[in-house]
């Protein structure tokens, strides 16, 4: 395909995003006019990843091996691993290479960044805020961090990209002191340069209920406080991996609009990390959005799929009302050689946070490649063959985002 070998041309695009891109396209077999059109447009849009992960680096299997074998501690080389894979872009010239190339196919101008370890542990989460603050403070001239909405324009117009961050949890010290003492580090964070916090990850907190949680019951008198903070300081707040009723509830109190930036419908596809009609109704009313995410499991297939959440939003909340949250990253070639060097590890439980109730569908890899992170021009293509007007895919792709972010600032 003329169209396509142009692209792969210009943007230095590697095997890897090859054999992802070529999965995709056979999936969705575009006409040639619409391949041309979608990926023109996607190129002069702002895109915005409702949320997502940078392009993750190799580890040093070396280092990490010789760690292991001097009797480091389980959560010594998980940080580790993290701290490498998130920064070694910096250092390393060929992890550099991989790292800007992924960008550039992928042709994102921003991402709303997970930088903070899951849950409300203010130690816990700084870390990650460190590794992405330590990132676009090194390769500023490539990637920056977007600290209010008008800066992701900037970086569209100065052909560069960034990041706007955000925490997978509220930060609070859980001194149970007073209200105003646990509440009081979601201005810091959001002064640290956080944009949007998770007020639950699966499990139920003081908050609320996550969506894991048998119960669903729903935001507490302390998760009211939060929300009208939250709203004070300018955060956006996020449902992704709230329970139903917690995330109706947020949307009840919060005077601001609100998102589920990485989710999709539960009419399509019955998975608890999806969200109801009832929900997506009042987070639209709200004027916020859903971002449909690219999780085979939690849609139900693969990018045809993930375009039909898209749909079922825009033809019944409106196109204002949708966005795309990846929730995945590009990984670097060079991880699988580098992970092969570490010794065996026993296995472990699982984390805390992870409350996964069993479901039966089984992810191919056919799937997971077709929604692979450098095929984002796909998805704009997508949208092209689904009839979508220039107008609203550029709200699709990053217009709605923008909107929110411009609006709960503000």
């Amino acid at each position: 395909m003329e169209v396509y070998e142009d692209f792969v041309k210009k943007h230095s695009v590697n095997e890897k995003m090859k054999e992802a891109w070529e999965v995709a396209l056979k999936i969705l077999k575009p006409n040639q006019r619409d391949l041309k059109r979608g990926l023109e447009i996607h190129a002069n849009s702002i895109v915005i990843d409702a949320y997502g992960f940078a392009p993750r680096s190799a580890i040093d299997g070396d280092i990490v091996k010789a760690a292991i074998e001097e009797g480091a501690s389980n959560i010594e080389i998980r940080d580790m691993i993290e701290n490498m894979e998130m920064t070694r872009c910096v250092s390393d010239p060929v992890e550099r290479i991989e790292f800007i190339s992924a960008w550039e196919a992928a042709g994102v101008t921003c991402i709303l960044q997970n930088a903070g370890e899951e849950g409300q542990d203010i130690r816990k989460l700084i870390k990650r805020l460190a590794h992405f603050t330590y990132v676009t403070d090194m390769m500023r001239d490539f990637i920056q961090k977007a600290v209010i909405p008008d800066d992701i324009v900037a970086a569209k117009k100065q052909n560069k990209h960034c990041l706007y961050l955000s925490a997978n949890g509220v930060p609070l010290p859980q001194d149970w002191v007073s209200v105003e003492e646990e509440i009081r580090y979601i201005e810091v964070f959001f002064q640290l340069g956080i944009r949007m916090m998770h007020l639950t990850y699966n499990r139920r907190n003081m908050i609320g209920d996550g969506c894991g949680e048998p119960t669903d019951g729903g935001l507490s008198d302390f998760g009211r406080r939060v929300v009208k903070e939250m709203n004070r300081v300018g955060v956006i707040i996020d449902v992704s991996h709230c329970g139903w009723q917690t995330s109706l509830d947020a949307a009840k109190y919060s005077e601001k609009p609100i998102v589920a930036s990485h989710t999709g419908c539960y009419s399509i596809h019955k998975h608890y990390r999806c969200k109801p009609d009832h929900v997506i109704e009042a987070i639209a009313k709200k004027g916020g959005y859903i971002g449909i995410c690219c999780i085979p499991r939690f849609l139900g297939g693969d990018i045809k799929r993930m375009l039909d959440h898209i749909n079922y939003i825009a033809e019944n909340f409106g196109v204002d009302h949708v966005a795309i949250g990846t929730d995945v990253a590009y990984v670097s070639r060079n991880a699988t050689r580098e992970y092969e060097k570490l010794p065996k590890q026993p296995k472990r439980r699982s984390p805390w946070e992870s409350l996964w109730p069993p479901d039966e569908f089984e992810t191919t890899p056919e799937q997971t490649l077709s929604m692979a992170w450098t095929n984002w021009p796909l998805f704009t293509v997508g949208l092209i063959q689904r009839g979508y007007s220039e107008e609203d895919v550029r709200k699709i792709i990053g217009g709605n985002v923008l909107r929110v972010a411009q609006s709960v600032l503000n």
